[in-house]
């Protein structure tokens, strides 16, 4: 509102760093114990795949004391980035937001989160990933303008980032969205999952209609509406369920959604003497 109110914000920002490059970021004390329980996300999240939900409200119940200093909350509203504390570590949390676009990412997205995160690499502040995506917001515009090379930025910045990178898919994960959000083939260090979480391609209905279209189309009308059910059905206990991605080897472990804080800050804690070697003179050709 005026430059108080400005200094104010840009002295809450700086908190959260250490002095330059080579500190660690400062450690705050905190009363909020790191192995509260956050039951309330389960509220939080709807079951079902198609409801939205505002994921600063899960960030809120995972973070100490529920403080959040959100950065470019106007710009590319599909993502949620700011800062916090967890177990009084402080973090940079990247997140979809499922009621602006679903979550899709898009071109201002993708540079909005590009951006923090090589912000957080170079200020070593570890890294906090909140998954619920259903892919990359299709458009002949977003095309046109080059959704996939912006899209390869924000994969290159976690490919490349140094810092300790914890992830958690809370319901959605698909296709080339979920590369990008720090999937575990990005080198992320601790990959998590709820109960809820669909890791796949795609859903079921779209998977159900591109593998099953011609055997669909042949039956009668009738027919049709159960068997489609019991494909979708069928696809989502082979594909989508996150065990079968443990398995897999997608992602570390399935966790209750109420140990989400305990499940972060037992993984920052175990990440905190994380040092990552650097090639001298590396030089990567970044989509530009």
């Amino acid at each position: 509102e005026d430059v108080a109110d400005a200094l104010e914000i840009v002295g809450e920002i700086l908190s959260f760093l250490p002095a330059n490059s080579l500190e660690v970021p400062p450690l705050t004390p905190t009363l909020d114990p790191a192995d509260r329980g956050c039951g309330n996300v389960a509220v939080i999240v709807p079951s079902n795949e198609r409801a939205s939900y505002d994921v600063r409200e899960v960030i809120a119940e995972i973070v100490d004391d529920g403080g959040f200093v959100e950065l470019r909350e106007r710009f590319a509203a599909s993502l949620v980035v700011g800062l916090a504390r967890i177990s009084g570590m402080p973090v940079g949390i990247v997140a979809n937001q499922p009621s602006q676009l679903a979550g899709a990412l898009d071109i201002e997205s993708s540079l909005k989160g590009a951006r923090f995160v090589r912000w957080c690499d170079s200020f070593n502040l570890p890294l906090v990933t909140l998954v619920d995506t259903p892919g990359v917001r299709p458009g002949r515009d977003q095309e046109w303008r080059g959704i996939v090379r912006h899209g390869a930025k924000l994969a290159f910045a976690y490919a490349e980032a140094t810092v300790p990178r914890v992830s958690i898919v809370l319901r959605k994960a698909y296709g080339g969205a979920y590369i990008v959000m720090d999937c575990k083939a990005m080198g992320n260090d601790c990959a998590l999952a709820w109960p809820s979480a669909e890791i796949a391609v795609m859903g079921a209905k779209g998977g159900v209609e591109i593998v099953h279209r011609k055997a669909l189309l042949a039956m009668a009308d009738d027919q049709r509406d159960l068997q489609r059910a019991e494909l979708e059905a069928e696809y989502a206990a082979e594909h989508l369920s996150p065990r079968v991605a443990a398995e897999r080897g997608f992602i570390d472990e399935v966790i209750d959604p109420a140990t989400t804080r305990l499940a972060v800050a037992e993984a920052l804690m175990a990440l905190a003497a994380k040092r990552e070697p650097t090639v001298r003179r590396r030089h990567d050709n970044i989509p530009l």
